[in-house]
């Protein structure tokens, strides 16, 4: 390919654009009979010593949009970041606040788009099935009515509200040995603890809500991260889905590794990481562009990326 504008440079602020010495152009990949969706992709190849970029026609009512852990920290429902020092999601309320704006502004607008073409829209959350979140969301058995979800929701408010958010502050005294100083000084006072020290006690038994970011919609699919990844596969077998859309966060942790992470289900389905739909976790920065970057650059070499821009119908080609 002949100058090739770069790739991934919708949303500059989210993810600094990729740019390679060399691009190639490759036949269509993914072929439905009774294809609507067009899924342009790219790759990167050491051996191919480039991005290969591949053309793909899919059918949108075989395709599952699935959001890794939305979690609604920080965006008004009660689930907040603890003082002085907790962490969370993106670890800072800072960073929370910008990672939701990155939802409303990039992810929520495709979730719209892809459930108008009649593709599933489904959410991956941490814990255990809990009664609360059973009667909020329509989960793999179950879909609650409105009454239902309206009484869940009041629940949720409530159990969210008897946090303190309150742990205990940042260590003032440290107790470092003449010999091993630097290892004493990261056991006592480590880059990031998540438990019941900083956090205080009972912060990771709440029942964790979708964000308040994403319009969630009646027929959207929580998943619970505590089932494992049977459950989900059987799932979307049963649904007929041969293609996922994979969005959310963190593209360095969980957007990988956890149940509807794309190490579980490119096992088993057409995986299309949306690179500018995720967000990796930035330590050190301001800006998340240039390790969302990094990490789907990474990924590039066994999976295939895409962006919202690229997913289009056919009928608008």
């Amino acid at each position: 390919m002949n100058h090739p504008t770069p790739l991934l440079a919708d949303y500059p602020e989210f993810i600094q654009p990729i740019e390679e010495l060399r691009r190639y152009e490759a036949p269509i990949l993914v072929d439905d009979v009774g294809a609507d969706l067009s899924v342009r992709t790219w790759r990167y190849s050491y051996n191919a010593r480039g991005i290969i970029e591949l053309p793909n026609k899919i059918r949108a009512d075989k395709t599952a949009v699935i959001m890794v852990h939305p979690w609604g920290i920080d965006d008004g429902q009660g689930w907040k970041t603890p003082e002085p020092a907790g962490a969370a999601d993106f670890c800072t309320p800072e960073k929370n606040q910008l990672a939701g704006r990155h939802t409303r502004e990039v992810i929520d607008p495709f979730l719209k788009r892809m459930r108008k073409n009649n593709s599933l829209v489904m959410y991956s959350l941490i814990g255990e099935v809990d009664p609360i979140r059973k009667r909020l969301y329509r989960t793999f058995d179950y879909n609650p009515s409105k009454a239902e979800r309206e009484q869940a929701r009041q629940s949720l408010t409530k159990q969210l509200k008897k946090l303190t958010y309150q742990g205990k502050p940042l260590p003032t005294q440290l107790s470092l040995s003449k010999e091993f100083p630097v290892i004493d000084y990261f056991k006592q006072f480590s880059g990031l603890s998540a438990g019941d020290h900083f956090n205080g006690t009972g912060f990771w038994n709440v029942p964790v809500p979708i964000t308040n970011d994403i319009t969630v919609q009646h027929n959207d699919v929580l998943i619970f991260d505590r089932e494992g990844y049977e459950p989900l596969k059987r799932f979307l077998k049963k649904q007929g889905i041969r293609h996922i859309l994979l969005t959310g966060y963190a593209t360095d942790m969980c957007f990988c590794k956890t149940t509807a992470g794309y190490e579980n289900l490119s096992r088993d389905f057409n995986v299309f990481l949306v690179g500018d739909a995720t967000l990796a976790t930035f330590p050190a920065n301001s800006s998340p562009k240039y390790a969302t970057n990094a990490h789907i650059s990474f990924a590039s070499l066994n999976h295939l990326i895409t962006q919202v821009s690229w997913v289009k119908s056919l009928s608008d080609d």
